[in-house]
């Protein structure tokens, strides 16, 4: 994702030196050395974040915040200050910069703060994306890592030929997020994805979940049952927490998936489907077959794709993209009007080890959110161990 900086400066050298040494790193620059070519640049929407010199020729930096206050998307901005401004640019700040950087300017302390506005745009950026989608469409975000891109790619084709997925990683990290979407962007998205939690149903009903039993099947079954292998004919069926499944069930839904055809509990004529099956576990299930707790046929037969989900604290960078997208879910389902959090709050977000990984995240929004007095979450509004924690 590439982002433009507009340095506004009256002097040069300085204009020159900084557009060097931004680009050096990655960003865009535009540079401007008066206020009136910093509002054509801004009015253009060039300039994702503005570094701003509090004195210009033609007029006080911070006038420009004024100025801008009322832009629905307006650009972060960083004050550059002399020697001895320090006190005008904690009132600029006041005004909405969110950071200044005294001259001669650190390059590393200089980064820092653009990486912090830079966050806060990626957050806006999802929270756009999400008002056009309605939130209808996208489920998730992929984020800027490029492990994130990788999954995405190989969830996507994957999809694409109907394989049979096997997603692994720790609670919280979104396996039956990607799970949905492995079926909404693949070629059976017009049939039902069904959905099982191995691990919430008792042993003894998991077979006739799966199965559906014939009437007379056993105590209770007055009439004949489809199983979820039937319900999910010709679509996807999602083996949430297959770690969890018995031993003894394990070998019946292995020839169902190698012969695509199985018998109702209680039943003797065969019932044939074609589901493309998705697993899902938060367990090491090498480590189970060693300790023989899971069958190592269902495993390789499962593991035709095997996706891993990295904890969110291995992709701290897609957090402000994250909190965009939560907080406009949020919003849709909660009836509030929140539209940003502050750099200091989302800096806390960013140094938190997450143990609970996104799940954890998605609930610290909500919590925050309903905290909230106005349009901005602020470091008060989030639980006070999370500073307490870092990463």
């Amino acid at each position: 994702m590439s982002y433009t900086i507009l340095v506004v400066d009256d002097e040069e050298n300085t204009r020159i030196n900084l557009e060097g040494l931004l680009t050096g790193i990655g960003y865009s620059v535009v540079t401007a050395g008066s206020l009136a070519e910093a509002r054509t640049h801004i009015q253009k929407g060039e300039g994702d974040v503005v570094l701003l010199d509090l004195q210009l020729p033609d007029g006080y930096g911070p006038n420009l915040l004024v100025e801008m206050a009322g832009m629905p998307s307006r650009p972060p901005v960083i004050m550059i200050t002399g020697v001895g401004d320090v006190h005008s640019a904690v009132d600029a700040m006041k005004n909405g910069a969110i950071d200044f950087l005294e001259k001669p300017i650190d390059f590393q302390e200089l980064t820092k703060s653009i990486k912090k506005a830079v966050d806060l745009v990626s957050m806006k950026r999802e929270l756009d994306v999400l008002r056009v989608a309605q939130n209808q469409e996208k489920e998730f975000v992929v984020g800027s890592t490029q492990k994130m891109k990788d999954i995405v790619d190989l969830a996507a084709k994957a999809a694409a030929k109907k394989t049979h997925v096997l997603i692994t990683g720790e609670t919280g990290t979104g396996k039956d997020v990607l799970a949905n979407y492995i079926h909404r962007v693949g070629a059976r998205s017009d049939k039902m994805l069904v959905a099982i939690n191995c691990a919430a149903i008792q042993s003894t009903m998991l077979e006739s979940e799966l199965f559906g039993y014939e009437a007379g099947a056993f105590t209770g079954a007055q009439k004949r049952k489809p199983g979820l292998l039937e319900v999910a004919d010709e679509g996807v069926l999602f083996l949430d927490e297959i770690s969890s499944m018995p031993l003894d069930i394990q070998p019946k839904i292995l020839r169902a998936i190698d012969a695509q055809t199985f018998k109702r509990v209680g039943g003797t004529t065969d019932v044939k489907v074609d589901v493309q099956i998705i697993a899902a576990s938060n367990r090491d299930l090498v480590k189970m077959i060693q300790e023989n707790q899971f069958r190592e046929d269902l495993y390789y037969r499962l593991h035709v794709v095997e996706i891993n989900m990295p904890p969110l604290r291995e992709r701290l960078e897609d957090i402000p993209e994250l909190v965009g997208f939560f907080i406009q879910k949020k919003n849709l389902q909660m009836g509030l009007n929140v539209r940003e959090i502050t750099p200091n709050a989302l800096e806390i977000l960013k140094n938190y080890s997450w143990p609970g990984n996104i799940r954890e995240l998605s609930n610290t929004i909500e919590r925050a959110m309903l905290f909230c007095d106005g349009l901005k979450i602020e470091m008060g509004d989030l639980p006070s161990d999370l500073g307490k924690i870092s990463k």
